[in-house]
């Protein structure tokens, strides 16, 4: 019995001393800590649209004469956007070129045609009538957009940290590598229900409209919560978290000794860095074990078990 016991005891021994010798030693790969800039960020999308949006009607029913004016195109308040006639000169100038030129001519010099002014400075991003067309004093002939903005959807959880005058970064779909920047000129006070999250309309005011910015366009908002300059920053890969507490592990500085664990305490993250606010100085050297997933299930098997047949 005792002398199955001792061979038991051994062959374990052997199969573990066997493991530890298949086993790979732990690879890592380092990176220092250094001092740089971060920032804390909230994203966010939303669509291009005007801030203030204004249907331009003729005061009269009648024909269009003369559309001056053309979509994209800036105005000025009082500008000239287009000459109309009301429904009974219209008939009147009609009625007079069936007796000839002459008589037209006479008429128009003597029923002048109604100007259509804008009314404010702004864009034109509609025109819906064109020369020769009739409209009532219900239809729009232009729309005018006084600017465009950005109008962001921001999860509630997010929003008690924006603020008017908050710093951003917009990013058009259309033009993804021409980022721009603006700040938040309307935080809405009534939230909207998207996708059964609650969600608040926030207004960013470009620093400077760009030429390719359209309404409609589909934008990305990056706000800026929170810039830290000159802090120290460890790669967020780098920290161990276990309960409440975190750490980093250390390169030794010797080659024999072990990594030693580090605890330390946090600031802000961008995802990719984290800022330490105590537990390091700058300069060290940490540890990021790596994990090769291709080796698990690795072959060669136990030397004391069956060979298969092939």
């Amino acid at each position: 019995m005792i002398m199955v016991l001792v061979v038991a005891l051994v062959g374990a021994a052997a199969v573990y001393k066997w493991q530890e010798a298949q086993t790979p030693p732990q690879q890592y790969r380092e990176v220092r800590v250094e001092r740089g800039d971060i920032s804390f960020t909230i994203l966010s999308t939303g669509t291009v649209g005007p801030e203030r949006q204004l249907d331009i009607k003729a005061p009269i029913a009648g024909r269009a004469e003369e559309i001056l004016a053309e979509e994209g195109q800036s105005v000025k308040k009082g500008d000239l956007l287009a000459w109309v006639s009301s429904s009974e000169r219209a008939a009147l100038l009609d009625a007079a070129q069936a007796k000839g030129a002459a008589e037209r001519n006479k008429w128009k010099e003597f029923y002048r045609p109604t100007p259509v002014m804008a009314p404010v400075s702004g864009t034109i991003i509609q025109r819906n009538v064109e020369t020769g067309q009739t409209f009532t004093t219900a239809d729009a002939i232009f729309v005018l957009s006084d600017r465009l903005v950005v109008k962001a959807q921001v999860d509630e959880v997010d929003i008690a940290h924006v603020k008017l005058g908050q710093r951003a970064r917009i990013t058009l779909d259309a033009y993804g590598d021409q980022p721009f920047d603006g700040k938040v000129s309307k935080v809405a006070f009534d939230a909207a229900l998207v996708n059964n999250v609650t969600t608040y309309i926030v207004e960013v005011l470009p620093d400077k409209v760009p030429p390719f910015m359209r309404s409609g366009m589909t934008a990305n908002v990056r706000f800026t919560i929170l810039e830290k300059k000159d802090v120290l920053l460890v790669s967020s890969d780098a920290i161990s978290y276990s309960g409440e507490t975190r750490s980093v592990l250390l390169k030794p500085a010797r080659p024999e000794a072990k990594p030693e664990q580090q605890v330390v305490e946090l600031g802000i993250s961008d995802g990719k860095q984290t800022e330490v606010l105590s537990g390091l100085r700058g300069g060290e050297l940490l540890l990021i074990p790596d994990v090769d997933f291709s080796k698990s299930g690795a072959a060669g098997g136990s030397p004391f078990a069956p060979s298969r047949r092939r």
